[in-house]
């Protein structure tokens, strides 16, 4: 699945909905980092945890519909069905 040729052309609006998205997530990520230097209180730490999961969770929703719409569709409609085994084990990852 992690081909080295595959590639997926985006929008400039897309790339940049997905760029803002991973800048916030990468923000989050600081603010827990700097929560566990400072003792902050587990609960508070599990709730920015948590806040990030969500978005990432988002982040997956996201791109997974764009990967479907796009890139599957046209696999498939050039014939390339071998994509639907790929989206196969892509959701059994995605679902563990």
């Amino acid at each position: 699945m992690s081909e080295c040729c595959k590639k997926t052309q985006r929008s400039e609006e897309e790339m940049k909905k997905l760029m803002n998205r991973l800048n916030r997530m990468e923000g989050q990520i600081r603010g827990i980092r700097k929560m566990v230097e400072n003792d902050a209180y587990c609960a508070d730490i599990l709730m920015q945890s948590s806040a990030v999961s969500a978005a990432i969770n988002a982040f997956n929703r996201e791109l997974l519909n764009h990967h479907l719409h796009h890139c599957v569709i046209k696999d498939i409609q050039s014939g390339n069905e071998e994509v639907v085994d790929e989206l196969t084990e892509l959701l059994h990852k995605l679902m563990k």
